[in-house]
């Protein structure tokens, strides 16, 4: 597992290539959910999502053999664009392989940023790709399964530390768990009094999954949320969050969906469906730990079109 002098090595190595976002107050959802609600706006990041974060952290970390050989990754499609973009600023050749479900948008950008970009018929496909690329050279930049990517995504926790109010629960989206990994490890060294909850949706649950299970173990993906659709988590992420995480709640595409609506209705911010999913989670955090709750929300991406979210929206009847 990773401790705080990584995440803080990595915090060091990061900046001035990625964003302090903004940590503030939100009043709308304050009062949608009836309780303080501070949000660290990662939708506002490089790229639109954290991931630029880590995959920062890991490109800063290569020899000149690897960056001249170039790297490659798998992504549903923030970790694809991130790698793309701070990929071509840093001057290292990137590839990238998508399902042919991640948004069109994705695709675009990454190949616009220069990168190679290959799709697959599904997410377990891309990663299945990844062995003969590595055997052509090329470095692995993993979306969560590397100890300096979750110390880069780490950053995130830090700077919520440092910069929100009193807090008793801080919620953070799951994908593979590199983002509540490493910013479990911040705040438990940080604000070790915290709790802290993960939330993934109705066919992504590869989190839930694995700790129901007592390991990483395989998952069909079937949710809409393309960008937490992870075949499994690793046995790192696993740790990490059975370790750290007090619970991993999981909720509908339907109710993540309505709370991108909601960020957008009452917090005024385009958030995805994988930022989404805290709202309805919220509610039922609220519920358990009652009275004197204080919440932080992770909005960890902007990453959607406000077609994609339309489209979304008519699917669920929420429009």
């Amino acid at each position: 597992m990773i401790g705080i002098s990584d995440v803080e090595a990595a915090a060091e190595r990061i900046a001035g290539h990625v964003v302090r976002t903004p940590t503030l107050p939100s009043p709308g959802l304050t009062t949608l959910l009836g309780a303080p609600v501070t949000v660290k706006l990662e939708l506002l990041q490089r790229t639109g999502s954290f991931k630029a974060r880590g995959a920062t952290a890991k490109l800063l970390s290569l020899s000149e053999q690897e960056r001249a050989a170039g790297v490659v990754a798998v992504s549903g499609g923030n970790h694809g664009i991130a790698l793309s973009v701070m990929a071509a600023a840093l001057d290292v050749k990137a590839t990238v392989v998508m399902p042919r479900s991640a948004p069109a948008r994705a695709v675009e950008i990454a190949e616009s940023a220069g990168a190679s970009v290959q799709l697959t018929d599904d997410m377990a496909g891309a990663f299945a790709l990844m062995p003969r690329l590595q055997e052509e050279g090329l470095t692995l930049v993993h979306p969560f399964d590397d100890p300096v990517v979750i110390a880069g995504q780490g950053t995130v926790g830090l700077e919520l530390a440092a910069d929100a109010g009193e807090l008793t629960d801080v919620l953070v989206s799951i994908g593979g768990g590199g983002l509540i990994a490493g910013v479990a490890t911040a705040l438990r060294d940080r604000r070790p009094d915290v709790r802290i909850w993960g939330v993934e949706t109705e066919g992504a649950e590869a989190m839930s999954r694995a700790l129901a299970a007592g390991g990483p173990v395989p998952v069909e993906l079937t949710s809409v949320v393309s960008t937490l659709s992870a075949p499994a988590v690793s046995p790192l992420t696993y740790e990490h969050v059975s370790t750290q995480v007090d619970e991993v709640l999981v909720v509908s595409d339907r109710e993540a969906v309505r709370g991108t609506l909601d960020l957008a209705d009452h917090a005024k911010v385009w958030a995805e469906p994988a930022a989404g999913c805290l709202l309805p989670a919220a509610r039922r955090v609220l519920e358990r730990v009652g009275e004197g709750a204080r919440l932080g929300l992770v909005v960890c991406g902007g990453n959607a079109t406000t077609g994609d979210v339309m489209g979304w929206a008519e699917r669920f009847g929420l429009r």
